[in-house]
């Protein structure tokens, strides 16, 4: 019986190696504790002083009394208009960057220059692209200070977003998915169209994931683009000025004397709130769109 336990028992290099596999399990392990509990501290923060801020009055009434009461209804309807402008911008022409990347342009230096280009473009500070914004959209092409400028700085600045996640997306479908369309006498387009392209939407909408995150939080870009201090009225038209809830809680944090404690943390709570359920949404229609693939 003894000499049966010893044959089984495990050598003391494996003993090692398990050891060591469970050290770096507790490691990772602590590390995502670690990066989950300031996120749980914040919101728990947000929610304890923001909570009493919030109600029907606070989100659907106009500010009042210089921004130090009243509500947060332009710039919540104002951030809405710049994420939606902002995606029908940058989602048909990153997917269509991404297309071509991917699937139509050969491997060369002009290829290889986009690409580090798409790069370099990820990596240029929001007051950059606000500069170029005030440049390009409202002096060059006249659009003026409005959603329209200030959505387009938005979209080029996560257009590298889209583009990324796009091209990963689709070159993760297989190609014999093409190779079995190509075989049956479809056109690379019909193959692109009816096969890779709804393999790929899941991946797709990563890249719009992340870019509600970002637009919804920027400041810099939308403050000399088309932001306004203060608008006691909802925007008509993308040529319109819009306030937005992230110059919003800059100003009423900074700007304005006599903030009750609780308004810069309802705007906050507002502002990640409204994050979140737009995620939210784009996750669980990925997820749909996942349990679909048949591979």
């Amino acid at each position: 019986m003894a000499t049966s336990k010893s044959m089984f028992r495990a050598a003391p290099h494996n003993q090692r190696n398990e050891h060591r596999d469970f050290m770096v399990q507790v490691i990772f392990f602590g590390m995502t504790i670690l990066l989950i509990i300031p996120v749980l501290i914040i919101l728990a923060t947000l929610i304890w002083k923001g909570g009493p801020a919030i109600s029907w009055d606070f989100l659907f009434t106009n500010p009042t009394n210089g921004m130090t009461e009243g509500g947060i209804l332009p710039a919540l309807i104002g951030t809405i208009w710049l994420v939606l402008v902002a995606l029908a911008i940058s989602v048909p022409l990153g997917v269509a960057a991404a297309l071509y990347l991917s699937e139509y342009a050969p491997d060369n230096w002009l290829t290889r220059f986009i690409n580090l280009a798409i790069i370099n473009l990820a990596g240029v500070p929001s007051i950059v692209h606000a500069l170029f914004g005030v440049g390009a959209f409202v002096i060059f092409f006249g659009f003026g200070t409005s959603i329209l400028a200030a959505s387009l700085t938005l979209a080029i600045m996560t257009l590298p977003l889209i583009i990324v996640a796009t091209r990963e997306s689709l070159q993760a479908v297989p190609l014999a998915f093409r190779e079995a369309c190509w075989n049956v006498g479809a056109t690379r387009w019909q193959a692109i169209r009816r096969v890779v392209l709804p393999n790929a939407v899941s991946g797709i909408l990563t890249g719009v994931i992340l870019e509600v995150s970002r637009t919804t939080g920027e400041t810099a870009p939308i403050m000399f683009t088309g932001a306004a201090f203060f608008l006691p009225f909802l925007p008509e038209s993308v040529f319109d000025q819009t306030m937005a809830l992230s110059l919003h809680l800059f100003v009423v944090s900074t700007q304005v004397p006599h903030v009750p404690e609780h308004l810069p943390y309802g705007v906050a709570l507002v502002l990640i709130g409204m994050v979140l359920m737009m995620n939210a949404l784009s996750i669980a229609f990925r997820m749909y769109l996942r349990g679909q693939k048949k591979w």
